[in-house]
Order: C-alpha cells, then sequence, then structure tokens
C-alpha cells in the first residue's frame, strides 16, 4: 500500500478505492474467483482499498450469503495489501445488521452504510437506522450520501448526531455540495468523493480522496492525482483529472453507468473474459462497448 493506510487519521480508509464489480458465472452465480481478480487488479492499479457489496456490485441483487463469500473472496484475494470496505448498507434496518454483523465477523475493515433507500423515512428514521447499524460491530464505518438512488438526503443535524457514534468517520459523498462537504469536514468526517466527475474539486475542498467507479479502468491515474495534489503539484492533479475525463464521459455518461460499464472496461482490460451482469441491469451492446473503447483509448488507458 501507499503511505495512505488506515493509520492516517485524515484518510481512515487510504485515499483511492474503486466501488468494485462483482464477476457472475454463466449460470448466474457468483464468481468468486473473477470477483477477486478485479480486487487484485485494483490493488495492482493504485488502490489502497476496495469497496464490495456497493451499488456496483449489484448488492440488490445478492444474498446474505453471498455477500458473506464474496467479502471473504477479496479479504483471502488481497490480505493485507489493502483495505476491504464492505457495503451493509439496505432499506431494512435488520438487514443491514445482519450484513454489518457478517461482516465483522469476516474481517472487514471498514463498514460502507447508505442511507435506507426507497422508503423515503424522515431524518430521524435515518438517524435511528444509523444508530442500529454502527452499534452491532466496532468496525469504522463510512456512510454513504447519494440521494440521486435514495431519493434522501442526509441532514446535516443528521450528521451532527451521527459523529458523536465512535466506529463513524467517513462519508462517502454523491450530493456534489463542496460548502457543505467542508462543514462535514468541520464536523470531523473524513469525506470521500463519490463522483468521479467531482473528485478534483473534492481534493481542492478538503476530502480525504475516492470512492470511484472509473477506478475500475484508471487507478493508476487516480493514484496520479491524489497523490499530485498532496505534493503541492496543482498543476499535475489537473493535468491528471483532465486526461482522464474521457473515460469519465464513457465509463459515467451510459445510460446504465456503473455495473454494466465496469465490467465491460474489465473485459476490455482482459480482467474479466465476460461483462455479465444480473436483472434488471442488462449488458452493454456492441455499440455501447465501442463507444466505452474509444473513450478509453481517448484517455490514454487501452
Amino acid at each position: 500500500m501507499s503511505a495512505a493506510t488506515p493509520s492516517d487519521p485524515g484518510a481512515p480508509f487510504g485515499r483511492v478505492l474503486t466501488a468494485m464489480a462483482t464477476a457472475f458465472a454463466p449460470d448466474g452465480s457468483v464468481d468468486l474467483d473473477g470477483t477477486a481478480a478485479i480486487a487484485r487488479h485494483l490493488v495492482a492499479h493504485g488502490h489502497d482499498g476496495v469497496v464490495v457489496s456497493g451499488t456496483t456490485g449489484e448488492s440488490p441483487t445478492t444474498s446474505v450469503a453471498e455477500d458473506g463469500e464474496i467479502l471473504r473472496a477479496v479479504r483471502d484475494a488481497v490480505g493485507d495489501d489493502a483495505v476491504v470496505v464492505a457495503g451493509v448498507g439496505t432499506n431494512s434496518t435488520a438487514h443491514s445488521v445482519e450484513l454489518a454483523e457478517q461482516a465483522a465477523k469476516l474481517g472487514a475493515d471498514g463498514l460502507l452504510l447508505v442511507a435506507p433507500y426507497y422508503s423515503k423515512p424522515g431524518q430521524a428514521g435515518v438517524l435511528q437506522h444509523f444508530r442500529a447499524v454502527v452499534g452491532a460491530t466496532d468496525v469504522p464505518v463510512m456512510l454513504y450520501d447519494v440521494p440521486g438512488r435514495t431519493a434522501t438526503q442526509i441532514g446535516l443535524e443528521t450528521y451532527e448526531a451521527a459523529i458523536t457514534l465512535d466506529p463513524v468517520v467517513a462519508v462517502k459523498d454523491a450530493v456534489g455540495d463542496f460548502a457543505r462537504g467542508v462543514r462535514l469536514r468541520e464536523l470531523g468526517y473524513a469525506v470521500y468523493s463519490g463522483d468521479d466527475e467531482a473528485n478534483l474539486g473534492w481534493l481542492a475542498h478538503g476530502a480525504a480522496g475516492f470512492v470511484s467507479v472509473v477506478g475500475h479502468v484508471a487507478g493508476d491515474r487516480l493514484r496520479q492525482m491524489v497523490d499530485a495534489w498532496h505534493a503541492g503539484d496543482t498543476a499535475g492533479a489537473l493535468a491528471a483529472y483532465t486526461a482522464t475525463m474521457p473515460a469519465v464521459d464513457a465509463v459515467m455518461g451510459a445510460a446504465n453507468y456503473g455495473a454494466t460499464t465496469a465490467k465491460a472496461g474489465l473485459e476490455l482490460l482482459g480482467v474479466l473474459d465476460n461483462r455479465r451482469v444480473r436483472g434488471p441491469l442488462v449488458e452493454l451492446d456492441d455499440d455501447e462497448v465501442a463507444a466505452l473503447r474509444a473513450g478509453l483509448v481517448a484517455a490514454g488507458l487501452l
């Protein structure tokens, strides 16, 4: 790992992480060997850590047992070379508690806890959910605020209460409000960018690093950007960001961005030999793959 390790209080999970895809076999089961290969690829290309069973890992389609198998396979694959954060957020508090307890037993270094989605609870409900899940283990927690998917934004008053819970140390922010992010830092949160388009802007506002999707195909470039920034080389950071933009557009601009484009990118890089996803997602068609390839070529990644 780089110098940015969990011992760095400013970056408790490292600086470059990707919410990694989950590989699937032809029969639709989890391909544990393929999933482990993704994790090893990320660690070999600039990553301090990986996040399993997040949205990009298609966690709404995986069972508790499968989430445990995925975490175990990735933990074994990367050993002590990377932080492994387990996504445990669902729209059921009891389900999330079960996932958190399982992740703790299997050696997760951190938990990613998204605001409960679909049900649209009020802030009192969000906080109650967080307290129950966080209190189930002593594993460090990164909250995840992505109202575009959850339909609920975490309120500042909820953040103020949640940071008093000892395991809560960070937030993955996909709201894109930089000024609010500064306030979250003042509350004591390490802030991680949850939107690849905003990565450089978040660094300028004091973010610890990224939880990326584009990192599947651009990990070394993300490493270059964050290292340049922290070395005081803002021009170098901007150059790395600018060079990566065609890939960001290609990976995050498609209608089904996320798992679908990440897996197609991994196929183009030869990490996977397929781009299978679980319904309701559908894999990219040949024209979409060609557009993705063009973006990666333009970014100098293929």
